[in-house]
């Protein structure tokens, strides 16, 4: 039988980041529609975008609140498969298997891994709100025994060593030092244990960050990433890429979609369809094995 990690206190957030507590108050406070109003539909919160193809037909509703459900619908619908897609590349994995989402949010991920797997999951956020939410949505699943979620730091986790099967990071990557996050990541799977990690990252090649993703910055109180150093601080930390895959083709028809959706835009939209049109800005997804 499988057990919980041995440390069960709270690992402290850093006291010297100012920046972490911005971003903790940020989350704490957030009520945003596009996170919530999705939820709802089947109680899968997720805090990330969405791929692949858009039922673009759902526009042509006439009746104003029956489009509002139909475009909700199927914004959920592309987050969701997002969510399966990363889901699929952690396997393969048991029910006696734990697994680590870090930046969990309000818990959607940690649930699609576990009713694909049947596995242990321990969710982190750096939001106090959050965990207390995801976690009473496990207790309504009736998941509770097998899928918690921690107010904790993703960088200093407190959990066991090498107790993890696999682990991810779906967005949350652009709010702290990867050379840090990744480090915990290695201390944390098994060898040969899986990492995850689906990102929005700036294109190296076209130089410094564009006006596009320093906008992206500031909306979020976040700092993306140049792509390259994924790889170099992957490597720096035994997470050796097995399979890299660029995805902004399959997001930009829920951006497209999502700025027709009045009721769900936050201002941003067009921002993050610019940065992938011109090419500054990519959606990445690696994984990479621990050894």
């Amino acid at each position: 039988m499988t057990t919980a990690p041995t440390r069960t206190a709270p690992a402290p957030i850093p006291a010297q980041s100012t920046y972490q507590t911005r971003v903790a108050d940020y989350w704490n406070a957030e009520e945003n529609p596009v996170n919530l109003e999705l939820g709802r539909i089947d109680d899968l919160y997720h805090h990330h975008y969405g791929i692949g193809d858009a039922d673009r037909s759902v526009l042509e509703e006439a009746d104003p609140e029956r489009r509002r459900q139909l475009v909700t619908a199927e914004l959920h619908r592309l987050e969701q498969a997002q969510a399966e897609l990363l889901a699929g590349r952690l396997g393969p994995l048991s029910p006696t298997d734990r697994v680590f989402d870090a930046g969990c949010g309000r818990g959607g991920g940690s649930v699609v891994a576990h009713l694909r797997y049947g596995c242990h999951a321990d969710g982190v956020t750096i939001s106090a709100k959050q965990a207390g939410f995801a976690n009473e949505q496990a207790r309504v699943r009736g998941i509770d025994d097998r899928v918690r979620y921690h107010h904790r730091n993703m960088l200093d986790t407190g959990f066991e060593t090498g107790a993890y099967a696999a682990s991810w990071n779906n967005e949350s990557t652009m709010y702290v030092e990867l050379d840090l996050l990744f480090a915990e990541h290695a201390r944390l799977l098994r060898r040969g244990g899986r990492y995850v990690v689906i990102t929005g990252c700036y294109n190296d090649t076209y130089g410094r960050a564009s006006r596009e993703v320093s906008l992206i910055n500031a909306h979020y109180i976040c700092d993306i990433h140049p792509r390259s150093e994924y790889f170099r601080a992957m490597a720096r930390n035994r997470l050796v890429p097995v399979h890299v895959e660029d995805l902004t083709a399959a997001t930009i028809p829920y951006w497209e979609l999502r700025k027709e959706a009045d009721h769900l835009v936050t201002g941003i939209e067009d921002t993050f369809l610019d940065a992938y049109r011109n090419g500054s800005f990519q959606y990445l997804l690696i994984a990479a094995d621990r050894v």
